[in-house]
């Protein structure tokens, strides 16, 4: 890669930090060394536990979009697409254009990672005022439920904010997998904005004009395998505070429920697509006619299972607020809010549902 390479980037004294995190157990250590037994701390109450009522059957109505139509203005896909982020907030994209090498790259060396012992891996442990690095994140207090889960979090778009010292270089050519990794999201990414720019009502390029500098953010989330899978969760159920989260899943292990219709509906893997979901920007940018949806993880009782969500955000200053033309004859339903403060806000307090975007809805 060159000059280009994560190696030679400087640290920028002005790369954003997010928010602290309470330090608690690595999860994957606690399973290798008692995997029959589940702490307090993680078992959730009856209203937390994933429910009995099976809605997999629902799985195969989850829309599957393809995105070199999508891309070329097809009326039938951009269709789909504003069907998609009413009815559902999630949606799978195929023929995304990122090379199948690319992403098992991806795959396997983040397995390979790990696998490393614990204090490898703890080289890039999450500063105590920040959420990037390898740790846990969202945890405020030492009463709430944790998940079972453990995550490595890396701001990678811009590359000037990236905290080089985090990215870790164990394996061998993990960075420069990363990097290329990313940039083919963020490819996509930029590709699905424009798409929802059209469905919206705008010029194809009015969102990613809006975001000012499209900023991507990376987390890898490891889920070891649980001997009591029906008292955890892997992660809380929230809604993202992105734009759009765009997440790679392994192909054949289930583990990401959405919220429909009052139940939780896996959504199964499709090989090679990318999941696609509608982040809180874009619910507040739309008045409220595409809503973020509330996701979570669950786990299993025999393999472990890692995800990747890249989170892609507008730049911290962007002020947000309803697009005039989707509010029209309908009530305005949220405020102006700036984004780095919104997300530093949902940041500081415990994944719970949808309870941080009431920051940016107007009072009735």
């Amino acid at each position: 890669m060159g000059s280009n390479s994560d190696e030679t980037i400087i640290e920028n004294e002005d790369a954003p930090t997010y928010a602290p995190s309470i330090p608690v157990p690595n999860v994957q250590e606690m399973v290798r060394k008692e995997p029959a037994k589940i702490p307090d701390r993680y078992i959730r109450n009856d209203e937390d536990k994933p429910p009995i009522t099976d809605m997999s059957h629902l799985s195969s109505e989850i829309p599957v979009i393809n995105l070199s139509l999508l891309s070329t203005g097809e009326t039938e896909e951009l269709n789909k697409l504003d069907f998609a982020c009413k009815e559902w907030g999630f949606f799978q994209v195929v023929n995304h254009g990122i090379a199948k090498e690319v992403l098992q790259n991806m795959k396997d060396a983040t397995a390979e990672f790990f696998e490393l012992p614990l204090e490898e891996k703890n080289k890039y442990e999450m500063p105590p005022d920040d959420i990037q690095g390898y740790g846990h994140a969202y945890v405020v207090s030492e009463e709430q439920k944790l998940d079972w889960s453990d995550a490595l979090i890396l701001l990678v778009h811009p590359s000037h904010y990236r905290k080089p010292k985090l990215w870790p270089s164990t394996p061998k050519g993990y960075r420069e997998i990363i990097n290329a990794y990313t940039k083919g999201v963020q490819k996509v990414g930029e590709q699905l904005l424009r798409a929802f720019s059209t469905v919206m009502g705008m010029d194809k390029d009015g969102l990613l004009a809006l975001h000012k500098n499209l900023l991507q953010a990376l987390r890898v989330n490891y889920y070891p395998a649980c001997c009591r899978p029906d008292q955890v969760l892997g992660i809380s159920p929230h809604s993202d505070t992105s734009s759009i989260t765009i997440l790679m899943q392994e192909a054949d292990i289930n583990g990401l429920q959405i919220r429909h219709n009052g139940g939780w509906v896996q959504v199964k893997p499709v090989p090679d697509a990318l999941v696609v979901n509608v982040g809180d920007v874009i619910e507040i940018l739309s008045n409220g006619k595409y809503k973020s949806i509330e996701h979570r993880a669950v786990t299993n009782q025999n393999n472990s299972r890692i995800s990747y969500a890249s989170f892609l955000i507008p730049q911290d200053d962007v002020e947000i607020e309803p697009l005039a033309h989707l509010v029209d004859s309908q009530r305005l339903m949220y405020k102006q809010v700036v984004y780095g403060e919104y997300a530093r806000s949902s940041m500081q307090r415990k994944m719970e549902g949808k309870a941080h975007t009431e920051i940016a809805k107007i009072e009735t």
